[in-house]
């Protein structure tokens, strides 16, 4: 077996600093109150401080296993919890979802209740910043286990770590993930559900919360979005009261 706790250490190697982090850190250092929704093992979080952010930090995840590898520091907020359940009211200048967080919100009414509460918890003005894979890109399809990855964790041992496609029904698919030794011999199988919106579909979602995209980029350089991006990256503004 793998626990969820080394589950989520794995993810950390499977996912090392890149220019997606560094993008998001610019943003975070250059706001005041910041709030990581779905933050994972807080990775983003511990090198804003590292890097002497000295204002408010907060990052809130579902995941128990994860936030116990955040909670490492103590000098930053960590919560338990889904976007859509936040209470906050106007208490921060940013908002990121990191990692394609962005994609596991699936149905209508989980988005729009996650995009309320994350506009909630904007000042006015505020922004949230978050990326998600783009759909013409068709990224699922090279989700095969010829196409595994080859690591060894945190704890010295030698894993393969596959993907399979189980479904995908509209902009949603549905797929397994497979944790396994070198040998092959499966130790976990975790499944997972992905929504991927176009650009004009996320813009949708964003008007009706009270949000406003005000950038929209392709890469983690800032350059322009296009048909053949990889990735659709947007820094949205809170509008309104």
């Amino acid at each position: 077996m793998y626990s969820d706790a080394d589950t989520a250490a794995l993810y950390d190697v499977l996912n090392p600093w890149d220019p997606s982090d560094d993008f998001y850190l610019s943003h975070v250092m250059a706001s005041a109150s910041v709030l990581d929704v779905g933050c994972g093992t807080g990775t983003l979080l511990h090198r804003a401080r590292e890097n002497g952010h000295g204002g408010r930090l907060c990052g809130l995840d579902p995941d128990p296993a994860a936030l116990a590898r955040a909670r490492v520091r103590d000098d930053v907020a960590w919560v338990g919890g889904r976007a859509e359940d936040m209470t906050w009211d106007r208490e921060f200048e940013l908002a990121v979802m990191a990692g394609n967080a962005f994609q596991t919100l699936v149905s209508d009414s989980e988005l729009r209740s996650s995009l309320a509460a994350i506009r909630r918890a904007l000042v006015p003005g505020g922004r949230f910043v978050f990326g998600t894979r783009n759909p013409f890109a068709r990224a699922w399809e090279r989700w095969t286990p010829d196409n595994a990855a080859d690591v060894v964790d945190h704890r010295g041992r030698s894993l393969r770590v596959s993907h399979r496609v189980e479904s995908v029904e509209g902009d949603v698919v549905t797929f397994s993930e497979t944790t396994a030794t070198g040998e092959g011999e499966p130790l976990r199988v975790d499944r997972g559900r992905l929504r991927f919106l176009g650009p004009e579909g996320v813009d949708a979602f964003l008007r009706g919360a009270g949000l406003e995209a005000e950038e929209r980029h392709g890469d983690w350089s800032r350059g322009p979005f296009t048909v053949g991006s990889t990735v659709i990256v947007t820094v949205a503004r809170a509008v309104g009261g």
